[in-house]
């Protein structure tokens, strides 16, 4: 038994990565589902067919590696965070589709909210915003607007739970219902200072506290599979939420160090350790891990938009056909045009969180073509990136000036991590393990599961395989982020 299977549940896919004694990948398994969007800023997934890729993905992954399910010695998930479900404790059936984490349609309950002057105590309590992003207000709507569930929710019929309880739910036969703190911490109505539910913010809301999950250490005991599902039962030893895991995966584990993941957007950490930092900054504060008990606290900032101005510029613009060609454009652009792409395709998120502002490109020339545009629009991630490292560095006099580990699939690109090197003025390491969300999730499961290092031991494992050193000269740094702070402000006035 020196197998370790992590889920990872994502936003728009299933995977299933089987990792060995060593902690290395053996095999992996993917599945897309369908995304639905049944009204203007509303998103949807349906519950079942995120099960079915998950069972699926995990059946195929243990498949491909040619081993049996008794080599499994535990399961790790990680999954996407805030994505919302109810269902039937009786039969297990979702009253409803889960609401994802991008869904918009609790704005006017939160702009009320905070009129109301509900945002200071909410935040003291949770380190988040009054935002739709998160699940608390999504929990209220589906107990407000779907027939019978709040009668149903009060007598203890139906249960709440972020994707991971889902999951947990489904592979256990609805033996356990339990979430881990991280996920937890990202609800709007769990306290991280006291690490328990909100007795206030679920009377606000009105979400009554029997709808809840049990909160339990992210290397901790949730319950094993049935057996019917793998040919044994399988004990669930790890969980975590996505950027979490991506956190643990990158042995972030001492306060200071932080890691910024580059998928559709961006989400950088910074470990606080067991100091909980109030941002005055418009970063949330969270929760990084919870280990034996104890607390590890982390900031938090989101950028919306990172992979995704690649993905513009192919499929809007269509001046590329594959993001590596990005690469080619930007060195080739024209080193006297000083052209800034604002993405705000979707608003902006930290520290600015303005969803009403919508992208902006400054500075164009009759010379300016496809070159400046791709330098552009790789330089835009580099910039929110810094802006957010000024966010941490201004709230928190721990945050210095360290090393950045970064992951993701933009993460591969070498112009942009040298430019996000450049522009933070600060070193940035590449893993040689890409696949840091799920080994995050193994690495808890393994390590509860007693067949994985301590932290000591994995933080040892971490291996480089690219430090990008800053290159570029103090007054060209300054000249090019003043350039960007400026478009951004005359973006954000429009």
């Amino acid at each position: 038994m020196t197998h370790v299977l992590a889920i990872d549940q994502g936003t728009t896919s299933s995977r299933a990565i089987l990792f060995d004694g060593a902690m290395r990948v053996v095999a992996v398994a993917q599945k897309e589902f369908t995304q639905h969007f049944p009204a203007s800023g509303w998103v949807e997934h349906d519950p079942a067919e995120i099960w079915a890729s998950v069972a699926g993905t995990a059946r195929s992954v243990i498949e491909k590696a040619g081993i049996g399910a008794g080599e499994i010695v535990a399961i790790g998930i990680t999954n996407q965070r805030e994505t919302t479900l109810i269902w039937d404790r009786a039969t297990g059936e979702p009253i409803a589709p889960a609401i994802v984490w991008q869904d918009r349609r609790t704005a006017a309950l939160c702009q009320r909210l905070k009129v109301e002057g509900h945002e200071p105590a909410i935040t003291r309590a949770t380190g988040l915003l009054l935002d739709p992003y998160f699940s608390g207000t999504k929990i209220a709507w589906l107990l407000d607007n779907i027939e019978g569930a709040r009668a149903r929710a009060e007598r203890g019929e139906l249960a709440f739970g972020t994707i991971d309880s889902f999951l947990i739910w489904k592979l256990t036969g609805g033996r356990v219902h339990a979430t881990d703190a991280t996920n937890a911490a990202r609800t709007l109505i769990y306290n991280i200072r006291d690490n328990r539910w909100d007795d206030d913010i679920c009377r606000l809301l009105n979400i009554p506290m029997a709808l809840l999950p049990q909160v339990r250490d992210c290397a901790d005991d949730f319950g094993v599979t049935r057996a019917d599902l793998f040919g044994r039962e399988i004990p669930i030893r790890g969980v975590a939420g996505d950027q979490q895991a991506a956190t643990v995966g990158q042995a972030c584990f001492r306060p200071g160090m932080m890691k910024a993941t580059y998928g559709t957007g961006c989400f950088a950490l910074l470990n606080t350790g067991p100091a909980l930092v109030e941002s005055r900054n418009r970063l949330l504060g969270t929760i990084a891990y919870r280990l034996g008990g104890q607390t590890t606290y982390a900031l938090e900032g989101s950028i919306f938009i990172a992979g995704a101005v690649v993905q513009w510029l192919r499929d809007g613009l269509k001046i590329i056909r594959e993001a590596a060609e990005t690469q080619d454009l930007a060195d080739a652009a024209d080193p006297s045009q000083d052209v800034v792409l604002v993405p705000a395709f979707v608003g902006l998120g930290a520290p600015y969180w303005n969803a009403d502002c919508r992208g902006a490109v400054y500075g164009l020339t009759r010379n300016s073509g496809p070159a400046e545009l791709a330098r552009a629009a790789l330089e835009s991630v580099g910039f929110q990136t810094r802006d957010l490292l000024e966010a941490m560095r201004a709230d928190w006099t721990g945050a210095a000036e360290g090393i950045l580990r970064v992951d993701g699939g933009m993460s591969a690109s070498d112009w942009a991590m040298q430019f996000l090197s450049d522009i933070i003025g600060a070193p940035v390491d590449r893993p040689k393990v890409l696949e840091t969300t799920a080994l995050g999730a193994a690495w808890l499961a393994g390590m509860a599961a007693g067949v994985y290092p301590d932290q000591d031991g994995f933080a040892a494992n971490w291996a480089l395989e690219r430090r990008f050193e800053p290159a570029m000269a103090d007054d060209l740094r300054a000249r090019k982020y003043g350039g960007w702070q400026r478009a951004v402000q005359a973006t954000l006035t429009v």
